[in-house]
């Protein structure tokens, strides 16, 4: 704190200067005549931070920026267009026009070295910005401008995603495929020789033989009582001796069934795939001894792509499914997508303070790949945004600036917020009002001229 009011300290003083300066007949004369008039008022000079940084207590203002106690400074503030009429105080200090600011400038000095919120630049005439080739253009006022913006991410499609393990414990001992091969649905992946395989099918084998003879055993039961040498009971005795074969006769085929095709008889089996696409992992090796836990293969069909958009909390009042959204992904430059949103997130995420949407997107040519980035635009019709041409957008440091034009020869920086992008026009979510006029050719000069090092240098100012 105590380094943040000495560099406040320095800023005052600084203006101070600069302010005393521009009066004619002024300078260090002024200042020696105003400490020598404290010192008859019985106050001592200003000598530090804290005296520097003293508040007028009769106007409610800087002592060293009041114009009512140092009239002189008052043609200084009017020449630079900030001054209120109705107070005769500083525009941008005013304590009754801008009570928030208590009597200070708006932002004294700037923590991350970029131009403060509000500074001024005067031209040295009225023709200068003709002359730098200065253009201006008109924020605008959309319904739906850029919509709402979100952070997009390109992942699979679940639904097309397969992963393939083994259907019984075994030793891999072909592979048909590798990773980046395009498959069919039901092409072969791998054999897999499993002794449990080899001996269920073996079980399966003698559960027809059982199965074969208990039918004909009870074929001739049922002829024996027909004849009256067999009872009822050995009829039924053979009825359930066959059911019991068929029953274990179709237990395994039904197991057998879930391995898939036999390769060649006896214990091997063949791993296929359960849809068409391309292989993306293979974890199998010839000789690797594998359990039905483990994926093997993964394939996918990347025909179609899912865009997981990060909606900031406080927009998700105006986002629903079915709205429209187009992204750009970063790498498929000059490629718009387009889509509607299925699905939003029930549930925020505690860490980013967002929720997951899900946009469907088309991939027939392949370019999508998962884990792409990219920006979104959900376009909400009943949402009203400011937006300003793209090269009105500059960056300054650490900060973004957008400089809105006051007179022919005065311009102030404003910190701002940006949204999504819609073709040259750029939509500014805070720090512009529609209708104000912003500078668009040109605008670096301005900016060149807030990053200057000392408050006054050249034609920049702050208020």
């Amino acid at each position: 704190m105590a380094g943040r009011m000495h560099v406040h300290a320095v800023h005052v003083r600084a203006l101070v200067l600069v302010l005393l300066a521009a009066l004619p007949g002024c300078g260090r004369r002024e200042a020696d005549r105003a400490d020598q008039e404290h010192e008859k008022a019985g106050a001592r000079p200003a000598a530090g931070p804290s005296a520097e940084g003293a508040v007028c207590k009769e106007h409610g203002v800087l002592e060293a920026l009041c114009t009512k106690c140092n009239p002189r400074l008052a043609p200084v503030f009017q020449a630079r267009g900030d001054w209120c009429k109705e107070h005769e105080l500083p525009e941008s200090i005013c304590p009754i026009c801008h009570p928030e600011r208590g009597g200070k400038p708006a932002a004294d000095v700037t923590r991350d070295e970029a131009p403060a919120d509000g500074t001024k630049v005067k031209l040295r005439t009225r023709d200068t910005a003709r002359l730098a080739g200065i253009l201006t253009a008109k924020a605008v006022e959309r319904q739906g401008g850029g919509g709402i913006p979100a952070t997009a991410r390109i992942v699979y499609d679940a639904l097309k995603v397969a992963e393939i393990n083994a259907r019984a414990p075994g030793v891999v001992q072909k592979l048909f495929v590798d990773v980046g091969s395009e498959v069919k649905k039901g092409a072969p992946l791998a054999v897999i020789d499993s002794a449990d395989v080899g001996a269920d099918r073996s079980r399966l084998a003698g559960a027809l033989s059982r199965s074969r003879a208990a039918e004909e055993n009870l074929r001739r039961e049922e002829q024996l009582e027909k004849e009256g040498l067999a009872s009822r009971r050995s009829v039924l005795a053979a009825q359930q001796e066959l059911d019991a074969a068929r029953a274990e006769r179709a237990s395994l085929a039904a197991s057998l069934a879930v391995v898939g095709a036999s390769a060649g008889g006896g214990s091997g089996y063949t791993l296929a795939t359960p849809l068409a696409g391309v292989v993306t992992q293979r974890r199998a090796t010839v000789g690797r001894l594998v359990g039905v836990e483990e994926t093997l293969f993964e394939v996918v069909d990347v025909s179609s792509m899912w865009a997981e958009l990060d909606v900031p909390e406080t927009e998700l009042p105006a986002v629903s499914p079915k709205m429209p959204v187009v992204i750009e992904v970063d790498g498929l430059e000059g490629r718009r997508l387009e889509g509607e949103i299925t699905y939003v997130s029930p549930a925020i995420d505690p860490a980013t303070r967002t929720a997951r949407a899900r946009v469907p997107l088309a991939n027939p040519g392949g370019a999508l790949r998962a884990n792409m980035f990219g920006r979104a635009r959900i376009l909400a019709p009943a949402r009203a945004a400011v937006m300003v041409p793209r090269a009105a957008v500059q960056r300054a440091r650490t900060a973004t600036l957008v400089f809105v034009r006051l007179a022919d020869d005065q311009f102030e920086a404003r910190r701002v917020e940006i949204g999504a992008a819609e073709g040259d026009l750029v939509e500014v979510v805070k720090g512009v009002r529609p209708g104000e006029e912003v500078a668009t050719e040109g605008s670096f000069l301005l900016k060149t001229e807030t990053l200057k090092e000392s408050i006054g240098a050249g034609c920049c100012g702050e208020d």
